[in-house]
Parts: structure tokens; sequence; C-alpha cells
């Protein structure tokens, strides 16, 4: 329910803040005292469409904003888990912000969402219906989804097969449809992948490849150079023909070790140079063991060649380095195992697309008979309320449109439209075609009370529905809005004093006008102020005693009729 609203700068309301409680509400007052204006407020709170002129003259914004306390079950939630808004103590707060530049700022819970989101959550809590926006009714594009609403549990098995049906049917005719308006692509596109496939794993490439042949590569190339650098290298520090630097380091390490013992400085050379003697030493058994593992093998650094030739023709067409080669590898490899494996020739593939539409067909045809069955509970249902209104010569009916062959729609292969006979011996008629406003009204309403339990919106708000009607069929609707009042929260504007006696709160509506300016402001009425305004809803300007009389019997049937409905 819609627990406190607050509204700020907004077309002729300066400031407002209202608490409502559950079950009906009424808002009453004179015409023109700002009774929409707060409509429109909670409609924006639910994603409505916003406008600076909504913006309070003189004033650089207007702010909204809205305490929604839900029940735990309310399908509020799992949209808000959806979108990962947090929430807790089954609360959501929503907030909007006007600007006269145009920039609109809207929050749920305190994240910021755009107005399609926004909308989203709205339409999951509020309900907006008025005398000239009877949008499930006068549209026949959503009739199939009220059909939807009546008793939801005994279809979801049935729409679950067959949305299931109907994805795999799809994706086959699109494979079909694909392949026959584009078969010498398709063909091109199959040959092309089997080539690059085969090219590249023949090739079996290895990650690291390309750097080993590289270092292998030029050791081979430079081998001349190495051998000679290791030849010039051990001759120099070792040769043996001549005294070798080895041997004359060696005689200065002797010379300098018999004397070591005479001088710390001494000693110290006498290691520098003991040091240095035996690395050379290593050194030159190292350059002996290079020496002998030198080879050649002129065929070897050929290989290595045409290999490496084989890598940059592939990168060349493939990827900037091996790893990109493998990567577009495995990629075109798992296109290629799709279209093999999806299409492995025309004739399996029509196979599995006429296997594919036997059961959405199927399917199709088991959701539309439950739909049909619920149908008709439903024409039963609305009859009972329509008699209650006053519609008891009414006839409404679901038609049904037979499907083209074929034809299959994400929501089953159902076409729907209510329609609507109001005069005997006259033939049934679109309901959005042919009812007028008050009969729209009453259809609405005997609809509302039906799904009021089952569509799980927690506020739902009648704007003027009763107008154009009076005596006992304004009483008949006065109860349908009760009677809904008792599942949801219903905000209802009036001028009827049967509806308004008949809620459990009701709310005044003034226009004043304080230093020039024409504010709007509202007051919860108690009992004995109900009194006087539904004495002024029945007698207009001048207020009798008869008319005062009049109104404080209607509250006590109304309170009767309360009692009644809720024991």
């Amino acid at each position: 329910m819609l627990q406190e609203l607050s509204i700020k700068n907004f077309a002729i309301i300066e400031a407002l803040n209202i608490a409502f409680d559950d079950g009906m509400s009424v808002l009453t007052g004179e015409t023109g005292a700002g009774k929409s204006i707060i409509i429109d407020a909670v409609g924006l709170l639910a994603g409505g469409r916003a406008s600076s002129d909504f913006i309070r003259k003189g004033a650089p914004k207007a702010t909204l904003q809205g305490l929604f306390v839900l029940p735990s079950d309310s399908p509020t939630f799992a949209v808000l888990d959806e979108l990962g808004i947090e929430y807790e103590d089954r609360q959501v707060v929503v907030d909007r912000e006007l600007n006269k530049n145009g920039h609109n700022i809207s929050r749920v819970n305190g994240s910021l969402v755009n107005t399609t989101t926004l909308k989203r959550v709205g339409e999951t809590m509020v309900d907006i219906h008025g005398q000239n926006e009877h949008q499930e009714l006068m549209q026949p594009e959503k009739h199939l989804a009220l059909i939807d609403a009546y008793r939801p549990h005994e279809l979801s098995a049935l729409k679950a097969d067959y949305q299931g049906a109907y994805t795999e049917f799809r994706r086959l005719q699109k494979l079909v449809v694909n392949k026959r308006d584009h078969a010498q692509e398709w063909a091109q596109r199959l040959d092309m992948l089997t080539f690059q496939v085969q090219e590249i794993g023949d090739a079996n490439l290895q990650p690291d490849e390309e750097a080993t042949l590289n270092t292998e590569r030029d050791h081979l190339a430079n081998y001349q150079k190495i051998v000679t650098a290791l030849e010039t290298s051990h001759e120099a520090i070792d040769a043996e023909e001549t005294t070798s630097a080895l041997d004359q380091i060696g005689a200065a390490m002797t010379a300098m070790q018999e004397i070591a013992d005479l001088d710390p400085a001494y000693q110290d050379l006498a290691e520098t140079i003991a040091n240095a003697y035996y690395g050379l030493q290593d050194a030159t058994n190292e350059l002996s063991g290079q020496l002998a593992n030198q080879e050649f093998d002129e065929g070897r650094l050929d290989e290595i060649e045409a290999r490496l030739e084989v890598i940059h023709q592939l990168k060349r067409k493939y990827g900037e380095s091996v790893p990109d080669i493998l990567s577009y590898y495995d990629k075109i490899t798992a296109e290629l195992n799709n279209m093999q494996g999806d299409q492995a020739d025309d004739d399996a593939l029509e196979t599995q697309l006429a296997d594919a539409q036997t059961r959405v067909d199927s399917a199709g045809r088991a959701l539309s008979a439950k739909r049909q069955s619920l149908a008709a509970d439903l024409e039963v249902a609305v009859h009972e309320q329509l008699k209650a209104l006053y519609m008891d010569k009414a006839v409404f009916s679901v038609h049904f449109a037979k499907p083209a062959t074929d034809e299959y729609f994400s929501t089953g292969i159902d076409v729907v439209e209510f329609y609507i006979q109001t005069n005997p011996g006259e033939d049934p008629k679109p309901l959005a075609k042919t009812a007028s406003g008050g009969e729209l009204s009453r259809m609405m309403l005997a609809l509302k009370t039906i799904f009021s339990e089952t569509q799980g919106v927690t506020s739902i708000i009648f704007d003027e529905v009763d107008t154009g009607v009076s005596g006992r069929v304004a009483q008949a609707i006065a109860e349908k809005i009760m009677a809904i009042g008792r599942h949801s929260q219903v905000l209802c504007i009036t001028h009827l004093p049967q509806v308004a006696a008949i809620a459990d709160h009701q709310f005044y509506i003034q226009k004043q006008i304080t230093g020039k300016r024409t504010q709007t402001t509202i007051t919860k009425l108690s009992a004995d102020t109900r009194v006087a305004e539904l004495a002024r809803m029945l007698a207009g300007t001048t207020v009798t005693k008869l008319a005062t009389e009049h109104a404080s019997e209607l509250l006590k049937l109304a309170e009767a009729q309360r009692a009644a409905q809720t024991n």
C-alpha cells in the first residue's frame, strides 16, 4: 500500500504530506481543487511521463516522494532483486525530481533509475484507472494478458511448455530461412572455415614454438662466428704452444702466496689473483666443452627456416602471434562444428524443423484449449459482477480469432478480444469500439473485482470512474470499489456521495488563495466533518438540514455494509 505521499511545488500544490491507510480511501472536494493533481503525482512515482509543466510557477523544481509498504510476496521484490536494488522491512521508497531544464531524477530506495525501470517497478505497486483511461479494456492486444491473469497457476506449466517449444522452433526456422536466403554465402563460409581449420590444424602449432625456433636458427646461422669466438678466447687464455695468460697469472699467484704472510695487503692481493686464476681455469674448461659441443647441420637450418615461414604465413592471415592464431582456430572450429552439427544437410534440418513445428503446434493448442476453458469461466464470473452493477442484460464474451496456419506468437497461438452485447437481439461487438464510458467503467470494475485477489498490485486508484452514473448504479459501483478495497488499497476520486460514504477513509481537497497564490490543501475528515462534506456533495452550495440528515444516514448505512462485508 501507499503509506505516505510527499509533494512539493507540483502544479498548484506548494507542499503536501499525506498519510494513507489500507482499505478504501476517497478524495472529495470542489472541481478544480487539485484532486486529480494528487493522482498525477502518484502516477509519476509509478513511472508516468513527466513534463516541466508540472512544476509550480516560480519554483526551480518539483519533488515527489512515496513510501510503499508491501506484503512479503509482492511481485515488486522480484523486480527489485532482478535490478539489484536493495530493500528492507518490506518498504519501497520512490523519489522523483522534475527540473525546469528538463533533467529529471528518479530513485528507488536511493538507487538511481531511468523512467523505463521506474515504470517496471511502479506497475507492480500501483494501478491507476480513470474514466478515459481504461487501458487494458481499450487495447485488445492486452486482453490475452487479462485472461492469463485469471487463475494463472492453471496456465503456468502449459505456458512453460509452449515457450520451450516456441523458442526451439524459432531457432530452427531462423536457421532454415537464413540458409535458404544465403545459400551461396553459407556454402562459401563453410568451405572457407573447412580450409582454415585444416590449414591451421595441419600446422600443429605450439604456443612457444616460434621463440624456440628463432633461438635455434640464430645459433645455426652464426655457427662460424660462435666457433671462432670460442677458439680465440680459449687460445688467449690457455695457449698450448706459448706461455698462456693462465700460466702467467698462475706464476703471479705463486709469487704472491710466498709473501702473503708478511703483510695483510699482500694476503689480499694473493687471494684476488688466486680467484682470477681459478675463474679463468673454470672458463677454460667451459670453453673447451662448448667447442666440443658445436655442430653445424645445414639441413636443420633449412628445416627451421621453412617452419618459421609457415608460421609467418599463418600470422599474416590469422593473427599477430601464434597464441592469436590458436585462439582464432578455436573460434572457427566451434563455428564449423555448429554449422556441421546443426546442419548436416538440408534434409536433416527440414526434418528437425518439421518436428519442432509439430511440438509447438501441439503445445500451442493445449495452451489455447485451457485458455478457452478459463475464458468461459471468466465470462460467467463477469456476468455475475455485471448483474450487481445493473448490466444484467449485457452479455460479455471472449472472442478467440482463428490463427492463420503456421502462425505462432511468443504468447501462444491465440488472438483474443473482449466482446459485449449490451442489448438483447444485437450482435456482440468489440468492447473497445462499442461500450460507452459508463459501461466501460462498470466492466472495468467487474474485472477489477475478480482480479484484485490475483494481480498482486497493492494500490488501485480510480480517478472519477463513476462519472456519468447515479442512483442505484452509483451505489452498486460504490459497493464494488469497497469490495476491491478488501484485497488492495483503493484510492478513489469521486463526486458521488454514495461512493464517498462507503469508504473507510475520506480526505477533503480544498483550494485556497494565499498571498495572491493558489494552494491546495488536504484534510482527513473525522466522522462529524464527513457528514458535513457528504451533505455538501448531496445539496451543493446550500446545505439544508435534510441534506445533513441524509448524509448521516448514508454513513450509517455504509458502516453497516462495511461490517457485513467484513463478516
